[in-house]
This record gives structure tokens, C-alpha cells and sequence, in this order.
């Protein structure tokens, strides 16, 4: 599902676009829109709007005058950070130290993405994780695996990038496999190569389940939105705790090596 807009609430909306590699094979993206409790928007990550999706957008928010802030949560998600603001100029501008070396012309807030202080300035509606034991910005950059969780309290939802994903597949495989939350596929080469880091990230899982066990709704970029109305299985913190234990091994290889 691609350049749709999914309302999730009557205050979140997540926006499936699309993403090729080569030019061909479609992995998706997403950014949503969330309305903080003072009725102004926040954009999580940023994703060229057209069309009906932009009209949609634009008519929630004032032809976007009421969009406070576009925070980018994933420091390898840049296509299109600039386009995004010059969509929205008006909005404060949040990136990782990444988006801040990748494009130094714009004008970003001071503090990262990644910061205590730039979740201290959406405490109210917002939780944000980092990935414990992982490399958040890795020297390789076709390992994407690490970004800032997001959690929108009023709506029940987890926006997630690479790190947790919803893989349900398409056609004839999707009714033959079930939909499941995964961790991405690229933990074990970007758990830092130093002991305790498997166990920091296993303390980090455990602790994102628990503290977000009210989370009805799971976002994710380059897979699908598990929404809480659709969901006849396992709520989605124990839906954690399972992709967990689904790379116990990976962790487990880590800690022989390391420690």
C-alpha cells in the first residue's frame, strides 16, 4: 500500500510511500502525522507529499501553518528531508547529527533527534527510544538497523523505521505465511563489537515492551502498520518480547565472541 494515508486515530495518521531500489523492487517508506495535545502537528520522518495525500494533509493542518515540528528519526532516511521542508518551512526542523552533516544549509533545530532534550520538548505527547548496544550512525551505511522509536501516547502508536518491523507479505505468500514483528535483519552486524552490548540490547527490548505495554498500534517504514483494530493475535508488546527471543541466537553468537 503505497502514497496512502492511513488514519490510525482521530489523532495519528500514518502515510505509506513508496521507496525502489534500482528503480524496480518497492521496499516502501512512511511518515506520519501526529496532533499534540495542543492541537498543533508533529511529522515523524519525512516523505514527499502529493496529491490527495497532501490535500488531506494540508486541510488537517492549516495548509500546514499548524505543523510545529518534522522530526527525522532515522539518520539513513535523507531522500526527502529537503523536500519535506520545502513543503513545510515553517516547521522546526529536527534531524540526527547524520541529517545534520548531510545537509549543513538547513536550518535545524539545536538539539538532535536522538537528544534527551529534544524529547524533553514533546514530553507531553511523545516517548522516544534509541536502541541500546547497537551503533546508532554505522560506518557502514547499508546497515540501517538502528533509530528513534516513537511513541504517540494520546493515539497508542509506535512508529518505528528499520529497527522493528511488520513483515506481512503480499498474494498467495501472505495467506500462507502469518504477519509478524520482527527486529531488522541487520542486528547482528550492528551489535557494537564489545561485551555486555548483547545484553544492553536485550535490557533495552525488554524495557521498550514494558514501558510502552499500552501500545495498540505499530507503524513501521518498509513493511506494513499493524493497527490495533486488525489485530486478532498477540498485543504488540509480547509481539516484541517474541521478535526478541526470534534473535536470541544472534545475540547469544555475539556474547560467545565478545562476551
Amino acid at each position: 500500500m503505497s502514497n496512502q494515508i492511513l488514519k490510525v486515530s482521530d489523532d495519528f495518521w500514518n502515510i505509506r510511500g513508496e521507496f525502489r531500489i534500482g528503480g524496480i523492487l518497492n521496499i516502501g517508506t512512511h511518515t506520519s502525522l501526529a496532533r499534540r495535545g495542543n492541537g498543533r502537528f508533529v511529522m515523524l520522518d519525512a516523505y514527499t507529499l502529493e496529491g490527495r495525500v497532501k490535500a488531506t494533509v494540508d486541510e488537517l493542518t492549516n495548509d500546514g501553518a499548524d505543523i510545529e515540528a518534522i522530526i527525522n528519526l532515522h539518520p539513513f532516511h535523507t531522500v526527502h528531508v529537503s523536500k519535506v521542508h520545502q513543503q513545510y518551512p515553517d516547521a522546526r526542523l529536527f534531524g540526527t547529527q547524520r541529517h545534520l552533516d548531510k545537509f549543513p544549509e538547513l536550518p535545524w533545530a539545536a538539539e538532535l533527534s536522538e537528544s534527551d532534550e529534544c524529547a524533553a520538548l514533546f514530553a507531553d505527547d511523545f516517548e522516544f527510544s534509541v536502541p541500546a548496544g547497537v551503533d546508532f550512525i554505522s560506518s557502514n551505511e547499508h546497515l540501517h538497523f538502528s533509530s528513534v522509536l516513537a511513541y504517540h501516547k494520546a493515539s497508542k502508536t509506535i512508529h518505528s523505521d528499520d529497527t522493528l518491523m511488520y513483515l506481512r507479505l503480499p498474494g498467495l505468500l501472505g495467506k500462507l505465511m502469518k504477519p509478524e514483528v520482527t527486529f531488522h535483519m541487520t542486528l547482528g552486524k550492528t551489535l557494537e563489537r564489545r561485551p555486555r552490548a548483547a545484553e544492553e540490547f536485550r535490557s533495552w527490548a525488554r524495557q521498550l515492551a514494558e514501558q510502552w505495554g499500552d501500545a495498540e498500534n505499530l507503524c513501521a517504514a518498509h513493511s506494513a502498520a499493524l493497527l490495533g483494530r486488525d489485530n486478532r493475535s498477540e498485543s504488540i508488546p509480547n509481539r516484541i518480547l517474541n521478535a526478541l527471543q526470534k534473535v536470541e541466537k544472534t545475540l547469544q553468537a555475539h556474547e560467545k565472541q565478545f562476551g
